[in-house]
């Protein structure tokens, strides 16, 4: 946050802090061949798909990174050269585009399959519907993980549905079901490796609710008065990396967080070397 705080990141940014699990599972289920597509809260999810460090962090800043030139900023960048389809801001607006890359396996013959991550709230919109039922319907081979982090946006999901669970709604576009703990990586990724296998072998589309919760805001400014007394605080009893803690030797923990902090420092050092776009070319890549 402190990039955010200096102004060296402009406009809002959806953190995924205590939904890291999810990608972590997910992504180690998928292939290089397969298509990946995320919410604007994707960043937890590029860093799982192995895109380098250094641009990310230059593309969240605007610079002329190796991703999406800084164009995409913090809620839009993509990597194809890593099957990163991208992020979409628009709730559920991910789904239709990674079903169609999922249509465009089953003429092609590559065998890859197209997972999209999106929010519980998502589900709720007609273009995700639309899309759903197409993947049903003609069997593709897609798998949609739905982030159910409690809230969709600021109001809890239990006020904007009258089932008890997301996943309820798989049959009716002929799509298998699984609900998982989405604060374990090794149950995600159990989860999602049989979606996949399942969705390679022409057995269809899987519909996966992971169970989560968010430790921070809906995004960076966002006072959370909507979140009872004591939820965050519970919720940081259970998150992945407390978990993950208590699963392995101290000593190993300690180790790791330096590593990771050694490498964040690195490669946000690196990006600082990365230059700004060159205004001129501010209308390249736009289409019409």
């Amino acid at each position: 946050m402190g990039l955010k705080a200096g102004g060296a990141i402009q406009g809002s940014m959806h953190l995924c802090c205590g939904q890291e699990a999810i990608p972590v599972g997910a992504c180690a289920a998928l292939e290089e061949r397969d298509a990946l597509m995320v919410t604007y809260r994707g960043h937890g999810w590029a860093i799982a798909r192995g895109l380098p460090l250094e641009q990310l962090f230059a593309e969240l800043q605007g610079r002329e990174s190796t991703l999406s030139g800084g164009r995409g900023g913090s809620p839009y960048f993509c990597s194809a050269a890593h099957g990163f389809l991208g992020e979409n801001s628009i709730v559920g607006a991910g789904v239709p585009i990674a079903m169609g890359a999922a249509l465009a396996s089953q003429f092609d013959g590559s065998g890859s399959i197209s997972l999209v991550a999106i929010g519980d709230g998502a589900l709720n919109q007609g273009a995700t519907h639309e899309a759903l039922n197409m993947a049903g319907t003609f069997r593709l081979p897609f798998v949609v993980v739905v982030e159910n982090n409690v809230y969709s946006e600021l109001t809890p999901i239990r006020a904007m549905i009258a089932t008890d669970t997301l996943v309820e709604r798989a049959p009716i576009y002929g799509m298998a079901a699984a609900v998982v703990d989405g604060n374990d990586a090794t149950a995600v990724e159990q989860a999602v490796t049989e979606a996949v296998g399942r969705a390679r072998s022409g057995g269809g589309p899987t519909l996966i609710e992971a169970h989560t919760e968010r430790l921070v805001g809906h995004y960076d400014l966002d006072p959370q008065h909507y979140r009872p007394r004591g939820e965050i605080d519970d919720a940081l009893t259970r998150e992945p990396l407390v978990r993950l803690r208590a699963a392995i030797d101290t000593g190993e923990a300690d180790r790791l967080d330096a590593d990771v902090e050694r490498e964040l420092d690195e490669a946000l050092a690196a990006s600082t070397a990365v230059p700004f776009p060159d205004p001129s070319t501010v209308h390249d890549h736009l289409y019409a």
